[in-house]
């Protein structure tokens, strides 16, 4: 039986991307050093599931071409909470509409980014009061995290890709966050190999995996096509040393990463 004080937090993480110059581009924050879980990283927006994102309620605000159940409702509603708090991008439609609201409209909006950061907003009281809906098509299931059993803070987190509206700029929070970068994920990479940045395992996996694909079309209309596996990285002990390991065929091909390497 798990100890409680170890119980796996569910979380939601999205990779927005857009179409750089050269090569695909993904928006990332870098966390505030005060923030207790990787704090001073460049990471992809995203937090643990609220209780609110949990009210069934919602679904009378939501855009979806298939049915989903209560808890991948959930992952998706603090999926498209946590980008809007922390990178005030919104995938979200006027009611009666199909087309994801314009920069103008969510400069108008502002004050719910100040209400979900200080704990006082839900996404119903959102939706609403604004008369908006939720498309959690535009959040494509990208991979799924679950935290090492030996460590004392625990995440079940899925990853989301969703391509940036196309006038959503993105822009950091500046409370948990204080700063924000549209970054090719090949240049993300650089720049932690050479210490310029500081980006945690996960997060480097994932840029990793991104890093694969040159458009927004391409990485969509491909990670389509996968089949998200678990990712609960293991210990390896042999002569060489100690590594931690995941699954070779959940995407990230072969991985076996000193445990000195890790930040």
């Amino acid at each position: 039986m798990e100890n409680s004080s170890n119980k796996l937090i569910p979380a939601s993480t999205v990779l927005v991307i857009r179409d750089g110059l050269d090569d695909i581009e993904v928006f990332m924050v870098v966390r505030h050093h005060q923030i207790d879980f990787a704090s001073g990283a460049l990471v992809f927006p995203g937090g643990k599931v609220d209780e609110s994102d949990l009210n069934p309620e919602i679904r009378r605000y939501i855009f979806a071409e298939k049915k989903i159940s209560d808890e991948e409702l959930s992952y998706k509603i603090a999926g498209i909470r946590e980008c809007y708090e922390e990178a005030d991008v919104l995938f979200a439609y006027e009611q009666n509409e199909k087309e994801i609201i314009p920069s103008e409209r969510l400069e108008k909006l502002a004050k719910w980014r100040e209400e979900f950061n200080n704990k006082k907003g839900s996404m119903f009281d959102f939706a609403v009061k604004e008369n908006i809906k939720f498309n959690l098509d535009n959040l494509i299931p990208f991979a799924h995290w679950i935290t090492p059993k030996m460590m004392p803070k625990r995440f079940d987190t899925y990853f989301y890709l969703a391509e940036a509206p196309r006038d959503h700029i993105g822009k950091h929070d500046g409370k948990e966050s204080v700063d924000s970068i549209w970054i090719s994920p090949k240049q993300a990479l650089e720049d932690c190999l050479s210490e310029k940045r500081t980006i945690i395992f996960p997060t480097r996996m994932n840029l990793e995996k991104l890093s694969k694909f040159r458009t927004v079309k391409e990485a969509l209309e491909e990670v389509k096509k996968e089949t998200v596996i678990t990712v609960e990285p293991k210990i390896e002990k042999n002569e060489d040393g100690v590594f931690l390991t995941i699954p070779e065929n959940a995407g990230y091909g072969l991985i076996k990463e000193p445990i000195e390497n890790l930040k």
